[in-house]
């Protein structure tokens, strides 16, 4: 397994069923000179992880079969992910919500509809802070 950080781009890996939303995100991170790698669902990122470990997964909560936050958990007692930095990004939206992600073990959460505008930048801006050692979610 890879470590994080290695390669010249930023590494990160989607987990997102929906293919709209993934070709939309792909393209924001690709065109902001990050590497992206794509899952559709729990079993194909934990194959994805098991080969390479990215610098951050960006998590959609309702995924088939096993929830996203439910795969956060599983990563989270895994000792090879639990430093894994994880973003929930989820239409999620409601008072709570973001609460209960970073409570189940996400690191962060960006909601959707995602802003095109600044997106890249937020996720950035979420690796660097993590970098650092500040993990924070964004509004």
């Amino acid at each position: 397994m890879a470590e994080p950080g290695t390669g010249a781009s930023r590494r990160v890996l989607i987990v997102e069923d929906n293919r709209q939303n993934l070709e939309l995100v792909e393209y924001l991170l690709e065109e902001a000179g990050m590497e992206v790698r794509s899952a559709a669902d729990a079993t194909q990122a934990r194959a994805q992880l098991e080969r390479e470990l990215p610098d951050l997964v960006l998590m959609d909560m309702q995924l088939p079969g096993i929830a996203g936050l439910e795969l956060v958990g599983e990563l989270r007692r895994d000792p090879r992910f639990r430093g894994l930095p994880i973003v929930a990004l989820t239409a999620h939206a409601l008072r709570g919500d973001r609460e209960r992600f970073l409570a189940g073990g996400c690191d962060g959460y960006i909601p959707k509809p995602i802003d095109v505008t600044t997106f890249a930048a937020e996720v950035r801006e979420l690796m660097n802070g993590f970098e650092r050692g500040q993990v924070k979610g964004t509004e």
